[in-house]
Parts: C-alpha cells; sequence; structure tokens
C-alpha cells in the first residue's frame, strides 16, 4: 500500500515540471504560425517570392519570403550605398559585407500580437551603445533571423524590417514560441 502514495507523488511531480495545463511545442508552434499569417493579413502585407533587385521595386508593403526560412519574411526600406566617393572624387563600388566583418545594430522588437503590449517592446535605436556582433561567426549575440537579414541588406547604413519566427530569433523568444517584428538599421565596422 505505500506504494499509491509514491506514485501519486511521481505522478503529481512529473505534472507539475512538465506543465500540465501547457499547450504541446507543436500546438505553441501552430499558434505561432497563425498569429504571423494573422500579422501579414491584418497589416496588408504583400507576400512575395522573388527578391527585388532594383530598391524601385520595392512596395511599401512587399516583404520578402525567405527561402530555406519557414515564415522568415524581410523588407528593405533603405539600402545602403553601393558606391562611394574616394578623397580624389572617383566613385568607387563599396564592397557587400563579408564575413566576419563586425556588424553594428539598431534594433526595435515588438510582437506580432492584435493588441501588442508595451512590456514585449524593447529599443536601442536611442541607445549611445548599440548591439554588435560579428557576422555569420556569433549566433549568440544575434539570432539567425539578423545574419540573414544582414546578407540580404549587403551595405552599411541599410536598413529592413523582418517578421521572425522564434526558431530563428533570440533564445528567450524559442523558449516561449514568441515571433516577433523587427525594425533594423546596420552599419558595417571597417
Amino acid at each position: 500500500m505505500k506504494r499509491v502514495p509514491i506514485i501519486i507523488a511521481l505522478c503529481a511531480t512529473v505534472c507539475i515540471f512538465t506543465g500540465c495545463n501547457k499547450n504541446s511545442y507543436s500546438a505553441d508552434l501552430k499558434a505561432e504560425k497563425e498569429l504571423i499569417e494573422d500579422y501579414i493579413k491584418r497589416e496588408g502585407i504583400n507576400v512575395i517570392n522573388e527578391m527585388p533587385t532594383n530598391d524601385a521595386d520595392w512596395g511599401e508593403k512587399d516583404y520578402y519570403k525567405v527561402k530555406d526560412y519557414d515564415y522568415l519574411y524581410f523588407h528593405l526600406t533603405t539600402r545602403g550605398k553601393p558606391y562611394h566617393i574616394n578623397d580624389k572624387g572617383d566613385t568607387i563600388k563599396t564592397e557587400a559585407i563579408k564575413p566576419s566583418e563586425t556588424v553594428v545594430m539598431r534594433f526595435r522588437k515588438y510582437t506580432l500580437k492584435v493588441n501588442a503590449d508595451t512590456a514585449d517592446y524593447w529599443t536601442t535605436l536611442d541607445n549611445a551603445y548599440p548591439l554588435e556582433f560579428s557576422y555569420q561567426t556569433d549566433y549568440t549575440t544575434a539570432p539567425v533571423a539578423w545574419h540573414v537579414a544582414v546578407q540580404l541588406m549587403e551595405y552599411s547604413d541599410s536598413e529592413c524590417k523582418i517578421i521572425c519566427p522564434s526558431k530563428l530569433g533570440f533564445t528567450d523568444d524559442q523558449n516561449t514560441v514568441t515571433p516577433y517584428g523587427y525594425q533594423i538599421k546596420m552599419k558595417i565596422k571597417r
């Protein structure tokens, strides 16, 4: 008879640690996808499957569905300068970002909820010390989605907006299965 209380205690412990009333991870992922789809619909976003090659081809609500990444969407708001003028007045092609170069980011992070809560809002746009990371080598400071966005922006002083699923976001976002939108400004430290 002593086994019954032990079994009940074990079941209660398992229930507490696994969260008996919580959704399963697959249910959370499904809810996340629905939230992203709903956000796209609410905002009147036009999903495009080909990345525009010309800046003028970006419509105000056009978001590129990034290939090879589920539910990652990218919108270029400002392209950095692919050309610069040297001291002699010559126009020189600017090099696109290369792996291991240092990227400095300023960003706004916002939820995709219908009624976004200010508790879910974080900004470094006005911070004197923006976030820095090494492109394509530092995935602890910057999430995967940011590396993808930097690759698509290519040049310093570019700006974009992205819709990011949790699995491509920060670790906390992955743990809570929370998708976010980002408004990003990038500089390359050379």
